[in-house]
């Protein structure tokens, strides 16, 4: 891949996205929405929710931020995760289609995903959709933007039920034993990693807590955390690590290690069996965090 234009790069996810990928369950409701942005921009969202608009039994939501290194991806290529999450968890998964590098470098990700995090708990009514009952989630480039969503919450006293994380960037330098040990032939390479990164940020911006959460000031206070590893992954050790940070700040933490399995994998599940499991997790993960919310 980074012998390719991020152009290029983003149409070959885009193809290469369905052949791996489950079969797309049906949903009841599926729409896409727009959401305003500070800059005044709109950004492409879809909502999908295992069933129809209801006054009397609304749903609650999850806000997710798909991977893709802030340079591909799209709602589109994770289009069976987030219905699969929808169904599983018996919500409503809201999946955003933030600004990608280069056309839109740091901080133009995280900024675009805290907008939508607001906009979203503040509209939860007039989309039909329970009050009181949110959480944010993301895999990958998502799952560092759902980690500052996080925190971002906390400090606006906006509660979340969970943080779903899913093999999240965490750190500000890839220098892990993990990141070593799987630095090539596990689908993540490092020269991946580094194409990403240099159509994203400077390095000056790099030790940003907006681009590694592990360097926020302070971990307590946060939501609840579900966070999802593969165990071949260049960022298994980092997503560890940031688990281990949020437990000893006081943070509830569940996390699943999926062995044998690479960066990506919860998108192959046409391949990799583990993928459903990972989606039942965590499904599951959010009907039990829901199902404390007041």
């Amino acid at each position: 891949m980074y012998l390719l234009t991020a152009q290029q790069a983003r149409m070959f996810y885009e193809m290469s996205a369905s052949i791996l990928d489950l079969p797309e369950p049906s949903l009841a409701r599926v729409e896409d929405i727009h959401i305003p942005m500070r800059d005044g921009h709109k950004v492409k969202a879809r909502l999908f929710a295992p069933s129809q608009r209801s006054s009397e039994t609304p749903l609650p939501t999850l806000v997710y931020f798909h991977g893709g290194g802030f340079t591909i991806g799209s709602i589109q290529t994770h289009n069976v995760l987030c219905r699969e999450l929808a169904r599983i968890g018996h919500c409503a998964v809201i999946s955003v289609d933030y600004r990608l590098a280069p056309e839109y470098r740091f901080p133009v990700a995280t900024n675009d995903a805290w907008d939508a995090l607001q906009w979203v708990s503040k509209n939860l009514s007039s989309l039909g959709l329970r009050a009181n009952a949110l959480a944010v989630g993301g895999d990958s480039a998502g799952g560092t933007l759902a980690a500052v969503c996080a925190l971002h919450a906390r400090d606006a006293d906006l509660n979340l039920a969970l943080q779903l994380l899913i093999y999240p960037g965490t750190a500000a330098r890839q220098e892990s034993a993990s990141h070593q040990k799987y630095d090539s032939g596990f689908m993540l390479d490092k020269a991946t990693v580094d194409w990403f990164f240099d159509h994203y940020i400077d390095s000056k911006d790099r030790d940003d807590w907006r681009f590694a959460p592990m360097l926020a000031a302070r971990h307590d206070g946060l939501a609840p955390a579900w966070i999802g590893l593969a165990e071949c992954d260049p960022l298994v050790d980092e997503g560890v690590a940031y688990g281990d940070m949020l437990r000893l700040a006081g943070v509830p933490v569940e996390l699943e290690i999926y062995h044998g399995v690479v960066h990506g994998f919860v998108n192959m599940g046409r391949v990799i069996p583990e993928a459903r499991k990972a989606h039942d997790d965590a499904g599951h993960a959010l009907k039990r965090a829901f199902s404390l919310c007041p």
